[in-house]
Parts: C-alpha cells; sequence; structure tokens
C-alpha cells in the first residue's frame, strides 16, 4: 500500500504546475492525490507572489478546505521525505508555508502546489531548506567529472598526439630557417646584427604560426580568427602587465636595426665596461673587463649614454709627463717626441704630438698624445711601452723627472737651526 501511495505521489509531483488544484473534501489521502492528479491538466508557469489576476467574489472555497486539501497533499509529501514539519496557514485566500524541505526544488514544488490551488490569491513561502552534508553524492560527482575529464582526454588523445607532432616539426622548421636565413646573409656580406635580427624575427614568425595550427588541431572549436580575437581582446592586459618586456623587445629590434654596436665591440654604459658577446631580442649579453659577464635588458642600452670604443679602428691616448725646471724645454720636448715614435704599438707616426702644458709645483709638464689600437687592452699594452721609452730616454739623455720638493720657512732662527742639525743627523 505504502509503494502504491508512493507512486501516486511520484505522478502529481510530475504533473506540477499543469493546472489548478481542485480543492475536494474526500478524507482518503489516496481520493485526493488521485484528483489532484486528474486536475492538474495545465501547462505550469512560473509566476512572482503577489495577487491574484482577478479575485472570485461568488462560490469560494473558505480557507479550511484549501487547508484541508493542502494538508492531504503536503503530508504524502512529507511520508516522502520531501517535507518536514509542515504547517499551512490560511488567511483570505493567502497562504503561509512553515516548515523544512529537503531541497530547493522541492521547496518551490510546495510553493507552486499552493499557487496553483483554486481560490488561492498569493503564496507566503517560510520553508527553510536543509544543508545536509552528503559525502556519497560529493563523491560521485566528484568521481564523475573525473571519469568525464578522462573520456573526453581519450576522444582528444589523438588530436593531442598530431599537435605535438606539429610542434616538433615547428622547432625543427625553425632551425632548418635559421639556418638557411644564416647561410643566405652570409652570401650577401650583411652586417652581424642584422643577421640576428632576421634570424629572430624568422624564428618568432614559424612558432607563432605553428602553435596557432596545433591549436586548431587540438581544439576543433577553435580557429584562427577566433585565436586573432582572444588575442586582440588581451593584448591590453599582457602590454599592461609585461610592459618591461614589451619595452626590452622593441629596444632590442631598434639597436639590432639602427646599428649603434655591435658584437665584438667593447662598450661604456655607466660604470659599466666591456666586449659585447651578443644581442638578442630582449637583452645584451657584455663581457666585462675582469671576464664577468654582465646581461643587460636592452631598454636600459636604448635609454641610457653609450660609449662605443671600437666604434673606430684607432683611439686617441693621453698621459701627462713633467721634468725639472732646470732643464731645456725644447730638449725635453723633442727626447720625449723620439721616445714616443720609437714604440710599436704606436699607428700613424706623424700623429705624435708633445705640447708643455702647465708649470706645476715641481716640475714643468707635458702633455703627450698618440694613437694606438682601439681595444681596451690595445690601450694599456700601448701606454706601458709609451712610458717605459719616455722614462729611458729621459735618463739616457740626463734630463730629470722631478719628485715634489717642499720648503720650510722658520720666522725663529734657533728653530730653523734645530731643524738643521736633527736633519744632519
Amino acid at each position: 500500500m505504502a509503494f502504491v501511495r508512493l507512486a501516486i505521489l511520484l505522478l502529481v509531483l510530475a504533473s506540477v504546475g499543469q493546472g489548478s488544484v481542485a480543492l475536494v473534501s474526500a478524507q482518503d489521502p489516496m481520493d485526493s492525490l488521485q484528483q489532484v492528479q486528474d486536475a492538474a491538466t495545465s501547462e505550469s508557469t512560473t509566476e512572482t507572489n503577489g495577487p491574484a489576476e482577478t479575485v472570485a467574489v461568488k462560490g469560494v472555497a473558505d480557507d479550511a478546505s484549501i487547508r484541508q486539501r493542502l494538508s492531504m497533499i503536503y503530508d504524502a509529501a512529507a511520508k516522502a521525505g520531501w517535507l518536514t514539519e509542515i504547517d499551512v496557514d490560511l488567511n483570505s485566500g493567502i497562504v503561509t508555508l512553515k516548515g523544512r524541505a529537503d531541497s530547493e526544488e522541492h521547496r518551490q514544488w510546495a510553493e507552486n502546489v499552493a499557487r496553483k490551488t483554486e481560490d488561492v490569491v498569493a503564496v507566503i513561502n517560510e520553508l527553510a531548506v536543509d544543508q545536509q552534508l552528503d559525502l556519497e553524492s560529493t563523491r560521485d560527482v566528484v568521481a564523475r567529472s573525473l571519469n568525464t575529464l578522462w573520456t573526453d582526454f581519450l576522444v582528444r588523445s589523438p588530436l593531442l598526439l598530431a599537435a605535438a607532432v606539429i610542434v616538433v616539426l615547428t622547432g625543427l622548421l625553425a632551425k632548418l630557417s635559421s639556418w638557411t636565413v644564416h647561410r643566405v646573409l652570409d652570401q650577401r656580406g650583411i652586417r652581424a646584427s642584422l643577421k640576428d635580427l632576421v634570424y629572430q624575427f624568422t624564428t618568432i614568425i614559424i612558432w607563432i604560426i605553428g602553435l596557432l595550427v596545433a591549436t586548431v588541431v587540438a581544439f576543433p572549436g577553435m580557429t584562427p580568427s577566433k585565436a586573432l580575437t582572444v588575442l586582440g581582446l588581451g593584448s591590453v592586459a599582457i602590454g599592461f602587465a609585461f610592459k618591461d618586456i614589451f619595452e626590452n623587445f622593441f629596444a632590442g629590434i631598434l639597436i639590432l636595426w639602427r646599428y649603434p654596436f655591435d658584437r665584438g665591440d667593447f662598450i661604456t654604459c655607466g660604470d659599466l665596461t666591456g666586449k659585447v658577446q651578443q644581442i638578442t631580442i630582449r637583452n645584451t649579453m657584455i663581457q666585462r673587463l675582469d671576464g664577468e659577464l654582465a646581461v643587460v635588458p636592452n631598454a636600459t642600452l636604448f635609454k641610457n649614454n653609450v660609449d662605443v670604443l671600437t666604434s673606430q679602428p684607432q683611439r686617441r691616448v693621453r698621459i701627462i709627463c713633467g721634468v725639472a725646471y732646470d732643464e731645456n724645454v725644447e730638449q725635453a720636448r723633442e727626447v720625449i717626441k723620439q721616445a714616443v715614435l720609437s714604440c710599436d704599438s704606436v699607428l700613424g707616426k706623424r700623429t705624435v704630438e708633445v705640447f708643455a702644458q702647465e708649470f706645476a709645483s715641481s716640475s714643468v709638464n707635458f702633455e703627450v698624445a698618440w694613437w694606438t689600437g682601439s681595444k681596451p687592452v690595445d690601450i694599456r699594452r700601448s701606454r706601458d711601452e709609451v712610458v717605459e721609452a719616455i722614462k729611458r730616454e729621459l735618463d739616457g739623455a740626463g734630463i730629470e723627472i722631478p719628485f715634489p720638493y717642499r720648503t720650510l720657512t722658520f720666522k725663529n732662527p734657533a728653530v730653523a737651526e734645530a731643524v738643521a742639525n736633527a736633519a744632519a743627523q
């Protein structure tokens, strides 16, 4: 009997919202549920909680009849476990539902049943929904989700494998294109920085096309136009998030294109001096004079002053050389000049210059200038050779290179005599 009642109740719930629930005074819940099923013939629609479109005046069912009919239906639902502690309160056709429902769906069902009952003007739904932790149901949901993911992976595995093959082929094609570009540009004698720029641009374009094709193969719903649309919509956010990266990227392009310096050049930027080892799209590798490798962002080199030490094959070097006041200035100048000309590291013999510069505290100073190689090691080697030659020639000519003199004057003769005696001892 309980099974029959439950079956009838399910039929009633399946027909919820298909019409108004007829009011009868039958005492048997089985007959009441059957009458509800027979009366539910119209399609259910969702209505707002408010007064009815028309309110009848004559032949209206009293509140007791409505309460009795709804109570019979809700009692049957309570036996199925849908409702608990259900209480129906009526006042002039306004139904107030109190109690608890086991789900939001059954709470809404109870409201719809009361709303579709004849002569009900409005429904106030105060049913609370039981919040229960169903670990078994949660486990089933997780299992279904994982099973769906695994099934989708198995379905898409051939597509993913094809996309992986495309990525591998893209890498091989990028290497082949780089080799071809280097071969072609080497035959044309193009400078190294421009070759690097063409090579890096070619590699980037090939990778972009390859990844786009792999994406379309792995995800059939994705098209190149959709991918480009997504890229366009996200470009602003990407630009703000990776502002420094894009700044270095464009600075690298300008450095490679405008050719301010190239691989192998010695440059100075701030307190950094070294040899340019490699220029990439994002940064430049510079080997310091002490052997350390410095990785400098291209934007730093582009926005700051950079001295290219090897932009020309030769550089002028200057030193200061002093002779004593007792020496002949013209003779000293000639001796110094011949000493510089005798050095192997001095380039452009006609450009050696020796000028008397100033009267120093202990000597007459000469400015000595000559040309040598532009690399830092060339300059250090040439300066060492020139200083050694000047010292040797001045000593050979008997010309004194003075050290600083200091003269002390004492107003008190006794103090001067004591200092002289101390120095003599």
